[in-house]
């Protein structure tokens, strides 16, 4: 059954976010995410998976959020291929900056995972971690931002 829903979703995502830049730029952020989500899986120290997995649930919630940014830039400047559409090019530039800092996110809390079996949850691994998931949100707020000024140039 899962099979069936799965392509019932691809055929969705082809529909509204096309299979270019920015079904590749969601894409991206959700395989971050679920890398992050992974990450989880090996926490043994109880303080430590409980603040990652708050951390997990901010970035969970960016994911609409992007979604939307790109499911509107394919709306306004469709792309099936590999170019930018040039009056999106900040927004892209955006989306692709969160979908960086979400997997360097995942790779901070996979080091925090290890500092904290070592020297407990007072390492600052974790700061690492919601230093980079505050960058992630920064990028999805600057790509809002970028989208809403290239709608109201046209």
């Amino acid at each position: 059954m899962a099979l069936f829903a799965a392509a019932r979703q691809g055929r969705k995502d082809d529909v509204q976010l096309g299979k270019g830049v920015w079904r590749r730029a969601h894409d991206r952020f959700t395989r971050g995410l679920d890398r992050y989500h992974q990450m989880l899986e090996g926490v043994e120290d109880d303080a430590i998976y409980n603040e990652l997995v708050g951390v997990a649930n901010s970035l969970a919630e960016l994911l609409p959020r992007v979604r939307e940014i790109c499911v509107s830039a394919q709306r306004r400047l469709p792309s099936n291929g590999q170019d930018i559409p040039g009056a999106l090019i900040a927004v892209h530039r955006a989306l692709s900056r969160s979908g960086n800092s979400l997997a360097a996110t995942a790779e901070a809390a996979a080091m925090s995972r290890l500092e904290g079996e070592r020297w407990g949850i007072a390492s600052a691994g974790l700061q690492n971690v919601h230093r980079r998931a505050q960058l992630v949100a920064e990028d999805v707020i600057e790509a809002e931002r970028a989208l809403k000024a290239a709608t109201a140039a046209q």
